[in-house]
């Protein structure tokens, strides 16, 4: 008892008040941009994404603002969603738009300062580029779907909140749009931190008591399957555990027994069997948390499928 107690403060607080403060942040900048009319200011930038995507301006901040804080991003979309500004599906092709500006973000706080110098210039470019071309072409499958799912039906332009005009706009202050912006806030977080707590909370103690072990098993074989070397098997496990781990695990067999090619793809099939993991540990709780189990789970299916697929196809190249 006294260790889950332990648990739940030194882990699960400290995890969900940053993602909340995160969440915080998206939310309220997405009302700001309607009290304040930077919307269309916002949509002049991102047009080229949201407009072959058959996506309403108003997407676009969230784009944006993913390439900074992916949590942010996917607050903003969820304040659109619940507003009924976009429909689920939607909401889905907005979420797939967005999967390249959260990996830009990465790029600048994990990948160029701590990655690629623990696996080399070499591998470590060669890792991060194939990430970024998956990431990319992911983003590209979701204005595709946009562009060809998409229609004046999944948006409801009346769903934006209204604004006031003449005298009732002038009269407007500044604070009382930033208040009106802050009660719009409060009232989606006291709707998803409870959320997010219970379940985190639930994952955290299953992992604690070795739950997901199973996840792991055959890695051996599908390592063996691909004519990785042996050494590739423990690489794997640490990697889709931790990955600034695994990038040091891997970075001391870089030449013998691991060529840069069959480096990069390990990681990536660490990347691969990562997703069984985190999927539990962190996805689940997350997206539960923004969207709730329903539509939770099918923005998880969508994300790791397309993830998966693409991964699997850029192995394939590699090993070609």
């Amino acid at each position: 008892m006294e260790s889950t107690l332990n648990l739940l403060l030194a882990d699960i607080l400290p995890r969900v008040a940053s993602i909340a403060l995160f969440i915080a942040v998206g939310v309220a900048l997405a009302n700001l941009a309607v009290e304040f009319g930077a919307v269309e200011y916002i949509a002049v930038l991102s047009k080229p994404l949201t407009g072959p995507a058959n996506l309403p301006d108003e997407v676009g901040t969230a784009i944006l603002a993913t390439a900074t804080s992916p949590t942010a991003g996917y607050g903003m979309l969820a304040e659109y969603r619940e507003s009924g500004l976009i429909d689920d599906l939607a909401t889905l092709v907005a979420i797939t738009v967005n999967t390249f500006f959260g990996f830009v973000q990465h790029i600048f706080t994990f990948y160029a300062p701590v990655l690629i110098p623990i696996l080399g210039l070499e591998v470590g470019v060669m890792y991060v580029g194939a990430r970024a071309g998956i990431s990319l072409a992911i983003t590209v499958v979701g204005i595709l779907a946009g562009a060809a799912l998409l229609s004046e039906e999944n948006v409801d332009p009346t769903a934006r909140p209204a604004a006031d005009s003449g005298e009732e706009e002038a009269e407007r202050s500044r604070r009382e749009r930033v208040v009106s912006a802050a009660e719009s806030t409060w009232s989606k977080l006291r709707t998803i931190v409870p959320r997010l707590a219970i379940v985190y909370a639930l994952v955290a103690v299953l992992t604690a008591r070795d739950a997901f072990d199973a996840l792991f098993a055959g890695v051996e074989t599908l390592t063996a399957l691909v004519g990785l070397p042996p050494e590739s098997a423990g690489v794997v496990g640490v990697f889709a555990i931790d990955t600034t781990s695994g990038a040091a695990a891997i970075a001391p067999q870089l030449g013998a027994p691991f060529t840069p090619q069959e480096a990069v793809t390990t990681m990536l099939i660490g990347g691969v069997v990562s997703f069984a993991f985190s999927t539990f540990k962190r996805s689940i709780p997350f997206q539960y948390g923004i969207w709730g189990p329903a539509f939770g789970t099918k923005v998880i299916l969508v994300n790791t499928a397309l993830k998966v697929g693409f991964i699997a196809l850029t192995v394939v190249l590699l090993l070609i």
